[in-house]
This record gives structure tokens, C-alpha cells and sequence, in this order.
């Protein structure tokens, strides 16, 4: 008796993972990019944005001015990439780190007493000590981190320009 091996591929049950994750990730996707659109058309005019920026104290003028005009272009850029789907690994991560870098700032701004508003979706600028609100924004900027980690993890995701290009299935 001769023994025959089946060469075609098996189909794996698909587990639940599988199933939910490329959901998940389209829901990160459409969340952070509404998230960074928003921060971003609340910045506009740009005068705005500098405002927030320089309240900070971080940078000397002109790097602030030049982070405060170009903070929303890029804010609505990643957004962009974010809705089609197209460098989702990379772009997911830099919406992370993105994220990191505001906390870094709130932070910042927090141990130095100073008493501002973050700026993140618009104004920005002096407040009075009893109405930053610090705590709030760094736990949102968490939240949105970890949206951006979880798309960077796991890109795979439908209505995505990424899918249709074949970089994941």
C-alpha cells in the first residue's frame, strides 16, 4: 500500500481574533484620524496654534511659530492616511509617538507650575491655576496613544489602501 500525501493547503478555522481585530484596528484608524482632524481644524488660524505652543516655554520663538503652523498640517496629514489606509504600521506609530511627545509636554508644563491650557483642541495660553486641566489631557493622550500602538501592532484592517496594495491581507 502506498501512502498519499494531500499537498493542498489546509484552511485553519478562523479563531475570533482573526475575526474582530481588523475591525478594531478600522476602529482605531476612523477614531484617531477624527481625533487629529479635530485638533487640527481647532488650531486654525495658526496664530492659535503658536499661541499654545509658546505658552509652553519650551522653544524659542521662531521654533514655536514654525511648531505652531506646521503642528495642524501635520495633525491633518496623518489623519488623511489614517482614513485611506495607507502606511497604517508607520503611521499608527507616529500618531503614538505623537502622542507621547504631548504628554511629554503637559508634563513639562505641570512640574515647571506653570498654568495653561494644552492647546490640543485650539486656544491654548495662560488660564487661571484652577483650570488646567492636566490629569484629563494626559489620560485622553494615553487613550490615543494606545489607539495609535494598537494600529501600529496590528495595521490589518479593511477600507484600507494597505489591502488593496498588498502589504496586509
Amino acid at each position: 500500500m502506498t501512502e498519499t500525501h494531500d499537498d493542498t493547503p489546509t484552511s485553519r478555522p478562523t479563531g475570533r481574533w482573526e475575526t474582530v481585530q481588523p475591525w478594531l484596528t478600522l476602529a482605531c484608524r476612523v477614531g484617531l484620524a477624527a481625533v487629529l482632524i479635530t485638533a487640527a481644524v481647532t488650531k486654525f488660524p495658526p496664530a492659535l496654534s503658536v499661541q499654545a505652543v509658546e505658552a509652553y516655554d519650551l522653544f524659542p520663538t521662531e521654533i514655536a511659530q514654525f511648531i505652531g503652523h506646521v503642528l495642524p498640517l501635520f495633525e491633518l496629514a496623518l489623519a488623511l492616511l489614517l482614513l485611506v489606509g495607507l502606511a497604517t504600521r508607520q503611521v499608527g506609530a507616529v500618531g503614538a509617538l505623537l502622542m507621547i511627545v504631548f504628554i511629554a509636554g503637559i508634563l513639562s508644563a505641570m512640574a515647571r507650575g506653570l498654568n495653561i491650557d494644552c492647546g490640543c483642541f485650539g486656544g491654548g495660553g495662560q488660564v487661571d491655576p484652577g483650570e488646567t486641566t492636566y490629569g484629563l489631557s494626559i489620560a485622553r493622550d494615553i487613550a490615543f496613544a494606545a489607539m495609535g500602538a494598537f494600529i501600529a501592532l496590528w495595521p490589518r484592517s479593511p477600507f484600507a489602501l494597505d489591502r488593496a496594495l498588498g502589504l496586509f491581507r
